[in-house]
């Protein structure tokens, strides 16, 4: 017997409760419940709640770490950079999102410094004065926590480190546009100061001043390396301006402060200090214009994983046929990969040089171990200046 359909219509369900599935729209997406501000809040504030706890904690497990390295030991022993790399390393490796890299480093590396200073702020000294690219270097490789000293010179921040009146120092080496910093390759000829740590800073270059006009600018102020970074945009858009090379470009913005006509090229860190306003941002004429620098202290260091060695070495009469290449083949017997070698005049004696070498990974590694082991054996002069961790972002 077969059975009549039913002719009485199916009562659909309510959108939304069939099955447990969502209700969707006419396009066939969930539709979304509206967020209720109030619960938002709840849970941001219970998860401050316990992100301050954890911080609080791990605040504390540092100063127990403090203390069992020896109880009369000074700030400058507890700092430790290849620990503070690794631990930014697997920083980066665990970000998903939807914090940047970049914002999650500065993060984690101003909880260590907030950590590191419970037993005294490190005393860090710099190129100044304040609202330089150096005393930016110094916040984004240490942090807020520490004590930073703007010195007027290179040779100050080694003599200070060397007297042990600051703990470590921070001196530019080299910038991408403009190539090395001179004077503090020839600071390490002399100084028994070792390199701790790089750092890379991205540099945008600002023309301020207290003016409303381009057309009322008179003269700009500005670091030489500053000048020269911006130079075709100069001479595209101020041609007829005159152009002074001060001894830093905080020393620019003062004179921008307080002359009438004047304008300084730097950082935005300085027109915040001298109350200057921006005229023209990012006047660099590269995009990638980046400075590395370099920390200086008292010791080496322990292997962070991903470091940087930097040498100094001598083949005696450099005017020798082959001199070079015998200090270099030691690096290829064994595999070595040098990213940087510059030469300077050795002080000795004229036509007598100097190199500098920088190889990739730590003194203490099989390889390169062997490598500068062939070298010292036929070199007459041969210094480690610092193996270090490789900058971190």
């Amino acid at each position: 017997m077969s059975r009549r359909k039913s002719t009485t219509p199916t009562r659909r369900k309510p959108a939304g409760k069939r099955s447990g599935k969502p209700a969707r729209n006419t396009v066939g997406k969930p539709v979304r419940r509206p967020l209720v501000l109030a619960d938002v809040r709840r849970q941001i504030d219970s998860i401050d709640e316990q992100l301050h706890a954890l911080i609080n904690e791990r605040a504390r497990l540092a100063q127990d770490v403090g203390i069992s390295k020896h109880r009369e030991g000074h700030t400058v022993d507890f700092y430790r950079p290849e620990r503070e790399a690794q631990v930014l390393r697997r920083a980066l490796e665990r970000n998903r999102g939807p914090l940047r890299d970049e914002e999650v480093v500065r993060l984690f590396r101003e909880v260590m410094s907030a950590c590191l200073a419970q037993q005294e702020p490190l005393k860090v000294g710099f190129l100044g004065p304040e609202g330089t690219f150096t005393q930016s270097a110094v916040l984004k490789h240490f942090g807020h926590s520490v004590r930073a000293l703007p010195l007027h010179t290179i040779d100050e921040v080694f003599h200070e480190v060397e007297a042990g009146a600051a703990d470590f120092g921070v001196v530019p080496i080299e910038n991408s546009t403009e190539g090395t910093v001179n004077n503090t390759l020839d600071m390490f000829i002399t100084s028994p100061l070792k390199i701790c740590g790089e750092i890379e800073l991205r540099i945008n270059q600002h023309l301020m001043g207290n003016m409303q006009d381009l057309k009322q600018v008179v003269r700009i102020c500005s670091h030489q390396q500053s000048l020269a970074q911006c130079r075709a945009w100069l001479e595209e858009h101020l041609p007829g301006v005159e152009r002074v090379a001060v001894s830093s470009n905080a020393e620019g913005a003062r004179r921008a402060r307080d002359e009438k006509g004047t304008a300084a090229i730097a950082g935005q860190t300085a027109a915040e200090v001298y109350g200057l306003h921006m005229l023209v941002s990012d006047i660099e004429d590269r995009p990638d214009n980046t400075t590395r620098f370099l920390v200086v202290g008292p010791k080496l260091f322990e292997p962070s994983g991903k470091d940087r060695t930097t040498l100094l070495v001598s083949g005696g009469r450099t005017e020798a046929p082959g001199a070079l290449f015998r200090l270099l083949g030691p690096f290829a017997k064994h595999g070595v990969n040098l990213t940087r070698i510059e030469s300077r005049p050795s002080r000795r004696r004229k036509w007598d040089y100097v190199f500098f070498l920088d190889a990739e990974g730590h003194a203490a590694d099989p390889g390169l171990s062997q490598a500068l082991k062939d070298l010292k054996a036929q070199a007459s002069l041969f210094r480690v200046l610092g193996s270090y961790p490789q900058a971190v972002l």
